[in-house]
């Protein structure tokens, strides 16, 4: 399947928009700065349909339910090209378990990235003023302070990335052994 050149565009292009799209659905759910200019961008990208998606889907609290529709359109319209490209026939719930699983392992990669960002700019530029720098601490902060609430840090060492990074890749681990990865 990788060796087909117009499966890995479609991947690449699928995946991008989609990590795009679930971008803004993190942004909204933890609150993060929306005059950030990396949020500005991600607001851009992403308007052109969740304002449309917007009058038909309420939100739900914090959730914005339409950019997870989005996100679900976004994986299910990539997986129903590279099934195209390659001839294969899936039957529907197979296309509606492997968009559900394929959002939410891109949604634990999305948290992964920001983690492992999160953690190099506290050892390379500790409190760094860059707007993508802030965007991954507000994008982290609901991880690390719900793990610091379980496992606090020790005389001043955190281990709750390493849990967290745990946690996240677990998770990887179980949605590809039930299909996807």
């Amino acid at each position: 399947m990788q060796s087909n050149p117009f499966v890995m565009l479609i991947q690449v292009i699928g995946n991008l928009y989609l990590f795009i799209v679930l971008l803004r659905m993190v942004l909204q759910l933890t609150r993060a700065d929306f005059y950030n200019p990396i949020s500005q961008g991600v607001v851009k990208a992403t308007s052109p349909f969740i304002i449309p998606l917007r009058k038909i889907i309420p939100s739900i609290g914090r959730l914005d339910t339409a950019s997870l529709v989005l996100a679900l359109i976004v994986q299910l319209l990539t997986l129903l090209l590279i099934n195209f490209v390659l001839g294969v026939n899936a039957q529907p719930i197979q296309y509606f378990f492997a968009t559900v699983v394929g959002v939410l392992y891109h949604l634990l990669d999305l948290y992964f990235w920001a983690m492992l960002i999160s953690v190099i700019l506290s050892w390379v530029a500790p409190g760094a003023n860059h707007p993508g720098a802030m965007l991954v601490a507000q994008i982290t902060a609901p991880l690390y302070s719900a793990c610091q609430r379980v496992i606090p840090p020790l005389g001043g060492l955190d281990l709750s990335p390493i849990f967290i990074f745990l946690a996240i890749s677990f998770s990887k681990q179980a949605l590809a052994f039930y299909g996807f990865g």
